[in-house]
């Protein structure tokens, strides 16, 4: 099994290219389904979750032609399955944004549940609460949701939570549904308006995306289209705290500050100052970090993604921390393996408090999941001495070439 190796200690420096948002390439992806002509993307990233779902669409009948490192055509016109399967779909919660657009497109969907978990465990009973509003009979059997209609039917639909792919789903069916949908307390995220945007691209008619309530004008068909993936916000910021927490300066380019207002204030109240360009971002960091507390939140408040980086940056500013997580309950997993590191970390129900140390010592650590890896490291990064990240699988799922990006901005890394 792979690990990552880090050499701490090393102030990062230099360029490296953001790749495109794994969260906005998932759900885009899966629009391909609404239409029977060839989708094109292109600022794909190379993650082991894009690969998946990539095949999983081919096991449905679409065709998936790549064209290049970071391009891809689909073409969905001999759709002829429209099933997810148990197999693929447990290794990636994002497939369930399978379900509206074969529900849409075929009439029928067969979609295992992720991870074979229990309605309510996760928010996929907003998803199923919103299609049976727009007129489908879904039932729930031996973990796979069933579900069947004719034609969806327009609807008010407010969800109990805030749900992402939740909203995502609802939006891709309702571009096909007969009449108006009214989606109240959706999500606001910018991968959210970055499909519908691609949806708008192959004829939707979509207004409100990036507000907590949009509405989609059914249309009798979408077409083909040519769009390109926005940029990864969330691997922006996890090389923004690299940079912070080894007190060095780096530019990332092919992104955009728009999206990360939340990040980017948090930095500057740590100390770091900003050159911000209409593609690229420049971090300059102090020689020592403030601590900064922060409260997660759905967006435009502080991604619970960005928390697990954070709280490793706060291992080793000056001062006292507290990080509260109000998004998902199990999500301070990376806590112990900071603590190997030499954090100084105290639990408190959802709170977190990070008291700042003079320094952090390498040492053996495992990667729990996927941004939790990526709070490993930051903090091996800042650390004394080397670290071993084991289990970084969990990274593949989310940073394209971690080691080569790190190993350019002249940290010592590499993948053994």
């Amino acid at each position: 099994m792979d690990k990552l190796v880090i050499e701490g200690g090393v102030s990062l420096s230099g360029e490296i290219v953001i790749s495109g948002a794994k969260n906005a390439a998932l759900p885009i992806l899966c629009a391909a389904l609404l239409t029977g002509e060839t989708m094109t993307f292109s600022n794909l990233p190379r993650l082991k979750d894009v690969t998946t779902l990539l095949d999983l669409l081919a096991q449905m009948g679409v065709r998936v032609a790549p064209e290049g490192e970071r391009r891809v055509s689909l073409n969905a016109d001999g759709l002829n399955n429209p099933s997810a399967l148990y197999d693929l779909v447990r290794t990636m919660r994002a497939s369930i944004l399978v379900l509206g657009p074969l529900l849409a497109r075929c009439g029928e969907a067969r979609v295992s549940l992720p991870g074979g978990c229990a309605i309510g465990a996760r928010p996929v009973d907003q998803h199923i609460k919103g299609l049976q509003a727009m007129g489908a009979e879904i039932r729930v059997e031996q973990g796979y949701i069933h579900a069947k209609a004719k034609r969806l039917r327009g609807a008010r639909v407010c969800t109990d939570m805030v749900t992402v792919t939740g909203t995502e789903n609802l939006i891709m069916a309702a571009s096909l549904a007969e009449g108006e949908t009214i989606i109240e307390n959706a999500a606001r995220e910018p991968e959210v308006a970055d499909l519908a945007n691609c949806l708008a691209r192959m004829g939707a008619r979509i207004s409100g995306a990036g507000t907590d309530v949009i509405r989609v004008q059914g249309v009798e068909r979408l077409s083909g289209a040519e769009y390109a993936i926005m940029p990864d916000r969330i691997e922006t910021g996890t090389y923004l705290c690299a940079a912070a927490a080894t007190g060095g300066k780096v530019r990332l380019s092919n992104t955009s500050a728009a999206y990360l207002d939340a990040i980017i204030d948090k930095l500057m109240d740590a100390g770091c100052e900003f050159d911000l360009a209409r593609d690229a971002i420049t971090l300059q960091a102090p020689a020592r970090l403030k601590s900064v507390s922060l409260r997660t939140a759905p967006y435009p408040a502080f991604p619970t993604d960005m928390q697990a980086q954070f709280m490793a940056i706060n291992c080793v500013a000056d001062g006292v921390a507290t990080i509260r997580e109000t998004i998902f309950e199990n999500r301070f997993m990376h806590v112990a393996e900071l603590q190997r590191l030499g954090a100084d970390i105290q639990i408190e129900g959802n709170n977190a408090i990070v008291r700042g140390v003079a320094g952090l010592q390498g040492a053996n650590v495992m990667a729990t999941d996927l941004r939790a890896s990526a709070s490993l490291v930051v903090a091996a990064l800042a650390a004394r001495g080397e670290t071993r990240i084991d289990r970084i699988y969990h990274l593949d799922r989310g940073y394209e070439n971690m080691a080569e990006k790190l190993s350019a901005l002249g940290a010592k890394a590499r993948r053994i």
